[in-house]
């Protein structure tokens, strides 16, 4: 049983989100949200530094596996999805025993989905490489890496799971300390895995992977303590972990559209780079210059699109429908500003910023500052996007989200870039423009559908009180049957 102090704690944690001021708690939850996701980028960007002075057959080896590993993990964030939306309407309805076991069944879930999933990855690795076409020099590293990578694949997904459950009850922050002392820990181990020490063998471009898995697990476990501790409003206990099957079917029929959206960015990622491809290596490293750089601006706007859903998840699960709709218009008037001013900045320095990365080659500066222009503009919309279709989540409506992506990416934007580059003289600023226009309509469309107002009448649990108002109406008609004359 909790501690009284537990209590208190989790009673102040409570009222703080469905009662607090709104600002105050959005800023709480995204700030430690967005450094999370800071911290998760880290990962790649410490293996590609070590990778890199492997050489460019090694750097090759891990490029050619991403987008694999990117699709096998999008299959598993859905599910992680559904259990974080579940958890922040049962705590704002302070129902924390169904809040412990949902996350029990959830951990449950998502560990037997990455069993699966990682097992089917391991022994088709040789056919996903020879259906990419990959070289015979960078076959063996990307055999090793992919490899490793699906055998840490339950350690991936339990932290992942672990981040979900705390965020759905508002507790952000120690999922930051832990990322950040495993991306520390795995700057140290990648050398030593890669390049071989004493007793410890060069494994090359998979001992990369290796000392990624080895810092995943030890997060995972330290997760997983901390949930069987109970010491931040959730609590693991044995019995929860039984398989209730009435849940599982309802988290997989929940959490699927969610896989199928992550899933169909993967994709629309993979498409997109083949038609850029076919413009030669110049418009393919502007492109990537500036996917980089969007990438920096897509951090903020998930941290806040996490803090949203999770926000209105709880005021939603409290019965309070105004205060969510009064959290998804600040927290969608926040997330417009923030990637509009970013946006305004990037367009007057966008030279400047593609020529830190590349400073020998007036070529790529030069298109890569063209692509920065086209589509900074239209950053302000991505935050609309992101911080709707978190209220979207939070509210249940995960076919909706799905649907926003699958036209924006394969009704819009990839039409329109093949279009405009293949059938107009714009070339390959056709597919420049593609962004800013699946953007700008899609913003607008979200806006309309966050309008009509029906992602208020989606809930996934019954508020506390109208559960008790049905158990006396239903204990009433019991008393009614057995002794009428008590009317």
């Amino acid at each position: 049983m909790p501690s009284p102090t537990q209590n208190a704690r989790l009673q102040a944690r409570h009222t703080q989100l469905v009662q607090g001021p709104i600002l105050r708690s959005l800023i709480t939850l995204a700030v430690p949200l967005i450094l999370a996701n800071v911290l998760q980028a880290a990962y790649q960007l410490i293996d590609a530094f070590w990778v890199g002075r492997l050489g460019g057959t090694a750097v090759a080896a891990v490029s050619v596996s991403f987008p694999i590993m990117f699709l096998t993990i999008s299959l598993g964030i859905g599910f992680a999805v559904a259990g974080s939306t579940l958890i922040a309407q049962y705590f704002g309805a302070g129902e924390h025993d169904s809040v412990n076991h949902i996350a029990a069944q959830t951990i449950l879930m998502i560990v037997l989905i990455s069993v699966v999933l990682g097992i089917i990855g391991y022994i088709l690795t040789p056919v996903f490489l020879d259906a990419l076409g990959v070289a015979p020099d960078v076959y063996d590293g990307a055999l090793g890496f992919m490899r490793v990578s699906f055998i840490g694949l339950t350690f991936n997904f339990a932290f992942f799971m672990f981040q979900s459950i705390l965020r759905g009850v508002g507790e952000v922050k120690i999922p930051v300390y832990i990322v950040l002392g495993t991306v520390i820990l795995n700057f140290g181990l990648d050398p030593l895995f890669i390049y071989g020490w004493g007793p410890i063998p060069a494994n090359g471009v998979a001992g990369a992977a290796i000392a990624t898995v080895g810092t995943q697990s030890i997060a995972a476990i330290i997760g997983i303590t901390i949930l069987l501790k109970g010491k931040y409003h959730v609590r693991l206990h044995i019995h929860d972990l039984a398989p209730d099957w009435k849940y599982v079917k309802r988290a997989f029929f929940l959490g699927f559209p969610a896989s199928i959206e992550q899933s169909a960015r993967a994709l629309g990622l993979t498409v997109m780079t083949f038609l850029i491809t076919s413009f030669g290596t110049v418009s393919m490293a502007a492109y990537g210059v500036g996917s980089n750089i969007l990438q920096v601006v897509m951090i903020p706007a998930m941290g806040l699109a996490m803090a949203t859903a999770t926000l209105v998840g709880q005021n939603i699960g409290a019965g309070n429908m105004e205060r969510a709709a009064k959290i998804a218009r600040l927290a969608t008037w926040i997330g417009f500003a923030a990637l509009e001013i970013f946006g305004i900045i990037v367009f007057f320095t966008a030279r400047y910023l593609v020529a830190f990365f590349v400073p020998n080659d007036p070529a790529v500066i030069q298109s890569g500052g063209i692509f920065l222009r086209i589509m900074a503009l239209s950053w302000g919309f991505i935050g609309v996007q992101f911080c709707l279709s978190g209220v979207f989540r939070a509210s249940g409506n995960m076919v909706l989200t799905m649907m926003l992506t699958l036209i924006s990416q394969w009704v819009l934007q990839f039409p329109v870039a093949y279009v405009l580059s293949k059938h107009t003289a714009l070339a390959i600023t056709g597919i420049w423009w593609s962004v800013p226009i699946a953007n700008g309509i899609m913003g607008i469309v979200t806006i309309l559908i966050y309008m009509k107002g029906d992602w208020k009448k989606k809930r996934l649990i019954e508020p506390a009180q109208a559960k008790e108002e049905a158990l006396l109406a239903e204990t009433y008609q019991e008393v009614m049957v057995d002794d009428p004359a008590r009317t």
